[in-house]
């Protein structure tokens, strides 16, 4: 159990510790199905799930939307220095983790004090701020889960970061993204995301795709040499997304990021952080992209949040749904768990949310349903068939021809000839409803 954190003052007076109470409460800031500790699948769940909470959504940001001016007016955003003002969030911060009782937290640079176009002074900022963070995590017994570099809300990355066609512009994501790895070593931090939020193209009558990618796999490979020199034990993830803001990102989806890390050699150090609403951009659903992932030994952490079935973009709305996050669980627990990450809650409570409880409302609600997906999940592997008629459908691969097949002793005649022999195949049905349905028991 955490430490309650309150810096100067109480910024979410009235509100105590959530703790677990289970099902029949009522209490409105307590967990139903969240018990940190108790034990499922072999291990306490706070394990499997490595819960974090948002930096920017949750501290930063202020509800405006393209269509209208903000509506969440934050007390920890009052005063005129930056770093006193940075100092006030982060009390903020801390005092809403520890009352939510998580283990992790995640950050961009620029998250945790503003920035201006001046690369000293940026690192003099964070310096302050790093300091006041290790004290924090101290006092707390938070940890950073991962760290990164804002590299698309400045305007000079309008054209890209690390595939900017100016070198300029590259240079300045470097030194950005050296201050915010020194952060993250300094912190402690276990890991350290790359989003490429506008490391693509709004067209290509003015891009030379192949330049810019080599540019990225180039700055990729300098920054995790800079960090292995530096100390860096952790591991690097890079977050697919199809677009938004670009026209086309070059870290599309996972199956993507994981041709690019095989071809420019850096499948060993680097893996997927993967997001719901991004999967749901790129026409996926988000337990493709586990499966992906999973499949090649990839599935570093993700971000948990869902999308808008009616709109188009990326709304970054809390989890809720306990048959679709059920079904991530199941891909997650036969995949072994996380490397290295955990589940960071990259969703905002909406532009009409305004009271600070409804920070709490939203983040007890996504931990909830993760912890009774994780439960649902693992009944689903221990007492229901679900494995069974999964392993049962490719049972003509385990023996005989299908097992030759498999081990590369057929060749392209001896299956004509078996088709020969055997005549037509029989009808087999891949029983999709009824494992439906075995979820939807189990819930």
């Amino acid at each position: 159990m955490a430490n309650i954190c309150i810096g100067e003052q109480e910024f979410f007076k009235g509100i105590g510790q959530v703790k677990y109470e289970g099902t029949e409460t009522d209490n409105r800031f307590a967990y139903r199905w969240y018990d940190a500790d108790k034990v499922v699948a072999g291990k306490a769940m706070k394990d499997h799930l490595r819960f974090a909470v948002a930096y920017w959504h949750s501290f930063c940001g202020n509800g405006a939307d393209p269509f209208g001016a903000p509506t969440h007016v934050f007390p920890w955003d009052k005063r005129a220095d930056a770093v006193e003002r940075a100092k006030d969030k982060m009390d903020a911060a801390f005092e809403f983790i520890t009352k939510m009782d998580l283990p992790f937290y995640c950050f961009h640079d620029v998250d945790v004090v503003d920035y201006t176009n001046d690369v000293t002074e940026n690192d003099r900022r964070l310096q302050i701020m790093v300091d006041y963070a290790k004290q924090k995590q101290q006092a707390s017994g938070v940890k950073l889960l991962w760290g990164t570099a804002n590299l698309f809300s400045n305007p000079r990355y309008m054209n890209g970061a690390a595939t900017n066609p100016d070198f300029h512009v590259l240079a300045h994501a470097g030194a950005q993204v050296k201050a915010a790895l020194d952060a993250t070593i300094a912190l402690g931090g276990e890991n350290y995301v790359f989003w490429g939020g506008r490391e693509g193209y709004m067209s290509l009558l003015n891009t030379n795709m192949k330049r810019e990618q080599e540019h990225l796999a180039k700055f990729l490979h300098t920054a995790k040499d800079y960090a292995r020199r530096n100390g860096f034990k952790g591991t690097f993830f890079i977050e697919p997304k199809p677009c938004e803001p670009t026209k086309h990102q070059y870290d599309y989806d996972a199956a993507t990021v994981l041709g690019f890390l095989q071809k420019y050699d850096l499948i060993n150090d680097f893996k997927l952080n993967l997001e719901v609403n991004h999967a749901t951009l790129a026409g996926h659903t988000f337990q493709h992209e586990l499966q992906v992932a999973a499949d090649a030994g990839l599935l570093g952490s993700i971000d948990a949040n869902r999308g808008d079935l009616q709109n188009g973009w990326d709304t970054d709305q809390f989890p809720n749904d306990i048959n679709e996050v059920t079904e991530y669980m199941l891909i997650i627990l036969k995949a072994g768990g996380f490397q290295g990450g955990g589940i960071n809650f990259d969703a905002k409570i909406r532009r009409n949310s305004t009271d600070r409880e409804d920070l709490f409302d939203a983040h007890i609600g996504g931990v909830d349903v993760f912890a009774r997906a994780l439960i649902t999940a693992d009944n689903i592997l221990q007492k229901s068939d679900y494995n069974k008629v999964r392993q049962d459908r490719y049972a003509s691969f385990d023996s005989g021809s299908g097992k030759d097949f498999e081990q590369g002793k057929l060749s392209l005649e001896d299956l004509r000839q078996y088709a020969i022999d055997n005549g037509e195949p029989a009808t087999t049905s891949g029983r999709q409803e009824y494992l439906e349905n075995v979820i939807n028991r189990y819930i």
